[in-house]
């Protein structure tokens, strides 16, 4: 289970690296704008985030 675990990490790591390499400044402008989200719109997001995930590993298994 922890290499399993350790290789999905690495995948993450992978996918989120994505983004800000192909396209910094868009990168920046995106962080730069969650600055001004509130905490609450932060969370919704995240717990949405994790629901579909959890959701798609479900379907997946």
């Amino acid at each position: 289970m922890w290499e399993e675990l350790g290789k999905a990490f690495c995948l993450m790591l992978v996918l989120e690296g994505i983004i800000p390499f192909l396209y910094p400044q868009r990168w920046r402008k995106l962080v730069a704008s969650l600055a001004i989200v509130s905490d609450q719109q932060l969370r919704v997001m995240g717990l949405v985030s994790m629901l579909l995930g959890a959701g798609a590993l479900y379907l997946i298994n």
